[in-house]
């Protein structure tokens, strides 16, 4: 599978701002609820989790990838991604993040290609930088569709 086939329908969106980083895990995991890939128990374990351990799942500096264990309602392998123009802060002293990549892994394994294609598309900083500065969801598509 390409990296883009984990993304379903209206799951790579851009958006001004929002109010805290509950609600930047609302947005961008709201795509994968939608489509029934997750289901609501899933996001409360994400935000439950972070409140206990902290934002674990921050990648590299301004980019998150929200997500827990399967069995916390993951029912299909799936990604979002969504950027935020105004950066959101998920731990005090923390940098913001801008670039949020919301994740559902039905099992252990079924994601461990599009983790791999997207950690290549993340170590090159010249991607990086083309999907931190997209102007349109369209943009965001083609970077990921040609990872």
């Amino acid at each position: 599978m390409r990296l883009i086939d984990y993304f379903p329908e209206s799951s790579i969106s851009i958006h001004k701002s929002v109010a805290d980083w509950q609600s930047a895990v609302d947005l961008c995991m709201a795509p994968l609820l939608n489509h029934h890939y997750i289901n609501h128990q899933y996001i409360s374990a994400i935000k439950e989790s972070t409140l206990n351990n902290g934002p674990y799942y921050i990648l590299v500096p301004g980019v998150a990838m929200p997500h827990t264990r399967p069995e916390y309602g993951a029912m299909k392998t799936g990604m979002t991604l969504t950027l935020l123009k105004e950066g959101v802060f998920f731990a005090e002293g923390g940098e913001p993040v801008t670039l949020l990549i919301g994740l559902s892994a039905a099992d252990s394994d079924s994601h461990i290609g599009a983790i791999q294609a997207l950690s290549e598309l993340l170590s090159e900083e010249e991607q990086l930088n083309l999907l931190l500065t997209a102007h349109n969801e369209k943009q965001l598509a083609d970077i990921i569709a040609h990872a």
